[in-house]
């Protein structure tokens, strides 16, 4: 029997697994969003236990760690697609969002971050005073 080889598509698939496609990321995947006050971040952790997840806020960067442990050596593989190991992310926030009371939960395999806006990030008001004593409210 006559077995032809391909090198490139054994390289395209090791480039797969370890960047991705489109269709399936090697890294965690994520959707973010404002809602009013609150920008919202969802990562895409399916079968990472919450107790395998690390979350680390330094200056205006937050740094998002996974494992998602490996098979037992033992069994015969048949299909290997789901990435496995250690995976991380960062984000790095703009100043006008509040890193000290970022809200963090883990439901259904999904990473939810809930970070405030800054109040001084808040549109408000400032007075000013006129020649005639007057005082407006201007909206800044």
């Amino acid at each position: 029997m006559l077995m032809r080889t391909d090198p490139f598509r054994e390289l395209d698939r090791l480039t797969q697994q370890v960047l991705g496609t489109a269709a399936r990321p090697a890294t965690m995947p994520m959707d973010a969003w404002r809602d009013g006050d609150t920008f919202e971040v969802e990562f895409d952790l399916p079968g990472v236990s919450p107790e395998s997840i690390d979350l680390d806020v330094e200056r205006n960067v937050v740094t998002i760690r996974a494992e998602r442990a490996a098979l037992d050596g033992n069994k015969e593989m048949l299909a290997a697609e789901r990435p496995r190991g250690v995976f991380s992310r960062q984000l790095v926030l703009g100043e006008n969002l509040d890193t000290e009371h970022i809200q963090a939960s883990y439901d259904s395999g999904v990473l939810t971050l809930r970070i405030p806006v800054a109040e001084r990030a808040k549109p408000r008001k400032i007075s000013i005073d006129s020649k005639g004593g007057d005082r407006q409210a201007i909206n800044a």
